[in-house]
């Protein structure tokens, strides 16, 4: 097993129209980060598995069929008999940014304890992902924490993405506690300028990230910054990733995920002692346009591009 990830699998409604009535249509896209993260992968040829809970009803059927057609393995994935499968839906701003209206109080993916932890899972793993979202009510953190423990001590690399959503946090107190974790856990970040801003307090990207890297110590670190491209921080090397644009950009959401799920390629491939700023150059460059190609799609998880549509996407959409 190349990647298994834990958290989060959920419905993304997303509009689709408006109704001969005047009502919103909604699609009922498969979406998570987690699994977001681990489609992408699927793609790029490696062999995945997902840790987590949905609800014993239509949705929750919809996505394990969802994950199952990617190739994500559902050996992990368990039904809950009383919770229902958590929805989202996700409202989008002209310019393809989005919100988002959660129905999860509580949802299925908040179930997941510790005793359902398939460990062997984790343990035959290179690398072992997981979000904050898993951490927002005491049960699935303690399986969150017992998955995190298992992977550390089977040596397997761990990957973090904050994945910031206040409204699903009573307290923001308590999410930056949790993403704390996250951070001192992790050997692998991948992080948003928003998430840099409120774990440090500072604006300036490069500043904001060295910060963490020294309280954490964290060996490989990418921050995504929207329109303005990203950064990758390896060692004493800080690159430069410059952003794709498209006209076609429907809505953002899995745009993190896809860059998320391209670090995690370039890992596999390369290793953790194998970056040279030239391979992190194309890193960035690779995950920035994967991450614009997937904002000209509706949802993430069954979208996801695989490796020529992104090359091709390069060669036709220089920045």
């Amino acid at each position: 097993m190349d990647v298994v990830a834990l958290g989060e699998l959920l419905i993304d409604f997303t509009n689709n129209g408006v109704s001969g009535q005047g009502n919103d249509m909604y699609e009922a896209n498969p979406g998570g980060a987690p699994c977001n993260v681990l489609s992408f992968l699927q793609k790029m040829g490696y062999s995945t598995a997902f840790i987590g809970k949905v609800g014993r009803d239509a949705f929750g059927k919809l996505l394990k069929d969802a994950i199952w057609e990617q190739g994500i393995g559902t050996e992990g994935l368990l039904f809950d008999e009383k919770v229902p499968t958590t929805l989202a839906f996700v409202h989008t701003a002209p310019d393809g940014d989005r919100d988002f209206s959660f129905y999860r109080n509580p949802g299925a993916d908040m179930m997941l304890c510790k005793q359902e932890v398939d460990t062997s899972l984790i343990q035959s793993a290179k690398i072992f992902h997981f979000g904050s979202l898993s951490m927002t009510s005491g049960q699935a953190e303690e399986a969150t924490r017992y998955a995190v423990e298992t992977a550390k001590e089977s040596g397997v690399l761990v990957s973090f993405d904050p994945n910031l959503r206040p409204p699903l946090w009573s307290d923001l107190g308590v999410a930056k506690e949790k993403i704390a974790y996250g951070l001192s856990q992790c050997d692998i970040l991948k992080i948003s300028d928003n998430e840099i801003e409120f774990m440090t307090g500072e604006q300036d990207i490069e500043t904001g990230v060295q910060k963490i890297i020294e309280q954490y110590q964290i060996p490989f670190v990418c921050a995504t910054m929207g329109k303005e491209g990203s950064k990758a921080f390896y060692r004493n090397h800080v690159v430069t990733g410059t952003p794709y644009h498209s006209d076609k950009t429907i809505e953002t959401t899995g745009a993190g995920d896809t860059f998320c799920g391209s670090m995690l390629h370039f890992v596999l491939q390369y290793g953790m002692d194998g970056f040279t700023p030239e391979i992190l150059e194309e890193l960035v460059t690779f995950a920035n346009a994967a991450s614009c190609l997937v904002t000209t799609r509706k949802g993430a998880l069954r979208v996801m591009p695989s490796k020529s549509e992104i090359e091709m996407f390069r060669k036709e959409n220089r920045s």
